[in-house]
């Protein structure tokens, strides 16, 4: 369900609620808009997934210029019903908080990093735990801050899922306990917090959590499912400089415009020069990216729509249906109408 190239990412509407919560902090953006998984094209979409470090960088940013009990709070406040796509919807939709709370767990990659974080849930007689595991330091402002949101969050979803706040039986933080806790009060509406703790945690009577969602529709929790399995399936994760380069370059072909080296490297900020020098330190060439970038699209266009072969050659950038006609012959040995029946792996 989940690939592997998914670790080291979240969500880009994890980001932009992180965004959202650094520009109410006051934050320059002049710290952040440079890292990977900012650009316009990247963060205001699903499309595609963000560095876990440049979350971080902007979480580390926040705790220098306010307390981490504070943006844990902010952040949650940020975090409004919907703000965090699908993922939002499998804890409010399904017949139960706690089945809400099992698909959340399961489908934790639609929101963050699953190679650091997991959720689990357990059952005490009386009490449901939901636990966060996350293995940074306790003394690291940033984790401190981010453990606290995380179960506050999931408080937040609940009580969305049942229209009214749940008040947790005690919550566990694995972090140094702050100076002050009334920003911790105030987020989870209780002074029943212990810290220091090897495993972050939120408990909640049983009875609250298995009491039926009113507002539930059959079968919606299996749609939601499908929804985020498609959606992980669907991102580009960003890794890198070379990822962030070839997003810069799909978002320039599918808008239609002329792909030229110098063209990408401006909207990148590079001269083309510099764009050249990188391009070869990461093993690979302008040439022979536009060329893995066309036949990606010929395949999907020859293979997923009866578009003409000359329509299909004009959107993939080439000057006519002969050029396009060699490409696919030396590419896969064959006619583009023998690609359109045969499966490309």
């Amino acid at each position: 369900m989940i690939s592997h190239a998914h670790e080291g990412t979240t969500a880009s509407a994890f980001t932009r609620v992180n965004v959202a919560a650094a520009r109410r902090l006051g934050l320059s953006p002049d710290g952040y808009v440079h890292l990977l998984g900012l650009a316009p094209e990247h963060l205001d979409g699903d499309g595609y997934r963000t560095p876990s470090a440049t979350n971080i960088r902007i979480w580390e940013s926040a705790t220098v210029h306010a307390p981490w009990t504070e943006v844990a709070q902010l952040v949650t406040e940020e975090s409004v019903l919907g703000a965090l796509g699908v993922w939002d919807y499998l804890i409010t939709s399904a017949p139960t908080p706690l089945d809400g709370l099992r698909d959340a767990a399961a489908y934790l990659a639609a929101l963050g990093d699953a190679g650091t974080e997991t959720l689990r849930i357990t059952e005490d007689g009386a009490d449901i735990t939901i636990s966060h595991f996350n293995e940074a330091d306790l003394t690291y402002d940033a984790a401190r801050a981010i453990r606290a949101y995380m179960l506050g969050l999931l408080q937040r979803r609940l009580g969305d899922a049942m229209r009214s706040r749940l008040v947790p039986v005690r919550v566990a933080l694995a972090a140094q306990a702050p100076r002050r806790h009334d920003a911790l009060t105030e987020l989870y509406g209780t002074e029943a917090i212990d810290f220091e703790v090897p495993v972050s945690s939120i408990t909640f009577r049983a009875a609250e959590l298995k009491a039926p969602n009113p507002h539930a529709q059959p079968g919606l929790s299996a749609v939601l499912r499908r929804h985020a399995e498609q959606s992980l399936a669907a991102a580009i994760p960003l890794h890198g400089w070379l990822d962030h380069f070839r997003s810069v370059l799909a978002a320039g072909h599918a808008e239609g415009s002329t792909q030229t080296l110098a063209s990408v490297a401006r909207r990148m900020a590079l001269s083309s020069r510099t764009l050249q020098r990188r391009l070869d330190e990461h093993g690979t060439t302008w040439s022979g990216e536009v060329e893995n970038l066309r036949r990606a699209s010929v395949t999907r266009l020859l293979q997923n729509t009866d578009l003409s072969v000359e329509a299909v050659a004009a959107l993939s950038g080439y000057a006519d249906a002969r050029v396009l006609r060699r490409a696919v012959r030396r590419w896969y040995g064959q006619t583009p109408g023998s690609l359109r029946r045969a499966v490309v792996p």
